[in-house]
């Protein structure tokens, strides 16, 4: 009798550990698919991570690549001797001023820069009153400013005749100015000065505040940014 328990104990035990090899092989099975699982998970994540960062990729690079064309095609309109090299390092300096500065587009700086140049776009166009270059900076303006875009000033012909300084010493200022003033009064500011500007804004845009030349300079430039945005090639 003993014998046959001791039998059956020994049996026990050796179904228990089977059944017990069993589960640890079937917890290690289900371990590593687990594992498998996770490390697929990751690789999928990354892998749509990758695809959407290359569509975001593509799409920015469309709109780049639309506004530089947008932007030479607005040229062509105004200065067809313009070498088509510097038309293109024009229009990329112009759209990277957009990025730079999220209230500026590249319809109302090409509306500002037709109209500040008299419709020349001539990089070296010189004002009565000594704004130069292509957003017509006076030189006491592009000193103060050029030394916070880290621009070395030699002189204002050599740094405002540059039409890539000239956007950005320009593109700086016009935005800080529409900042304050939103975009009537950052253009009445640019034009005319901010005391005037702010004072014609505290009036409610009253009459007879902003000088003459200002009081058309707005809604000019308000009408080629219209015009510019419904613009298509």
């Amino acid at each position: 009798m003993n014998n046959k328990n001791q039998d059956f104990s020994a049996s026990l035990r050796v179904g228990l550990n089977f059944l017990m090899g069993i589960a640890l092989i079937i917890v290690v099975l289900v371990g590593i698919k687990y594992a498998i699982n996770k490390q697929n998970e990751i690789k999928i994540a990354r892998l749509e991570k990758n695809i959407l960062d290359m569509r975001s990729a593509i799409s920015l690079d469309s709109i780049r690549q639309y506004s530089i064309q947008k932007v030479i095609s607005i040229i062509d309109q105004f200065n067809v001797k313009m070498p088509r090299h510097q038309k293109y390092e024009i229009a990329e300096e112009l759209y990277a001023m957009t990025q730079k500065y999220p209230n500026l587009n590249i319809d109302l700086l090409c509306a500002t820069i037709t109209h500040e140049s008299g419709g020349t776009w001539d990089p070296e166009v010189k004002s009565t009153a000594g704004a130069m270059g292509l957003m017509q900076i006076m030189p006491a303006t592009g000193m103060f400013v050029a030394a916070h875009e880290q621009i070395i000033w030699t002189s204002a012909e050599e740094i405002l005749f540059d039409p890539i300084y000239n956007i950005r010493i320009g593109a700086r200022y016009l935005s800080s100015l529409i900042k304050l003033y939103d975009i009537d009064g950052g253009l009445a500011a640019y034009n005319g000065g901010e005391a005037r500007a702010a004072l014609w804004l505290g009036e409610g845009k009253r009459n007879g505040i902003l000088a003459k030349e200002t009081q058309r300079y707005v809604p000019a430039i308000q009408r080629l940014y219209e015009e510019f945005k419904a613009y298509s090639m």
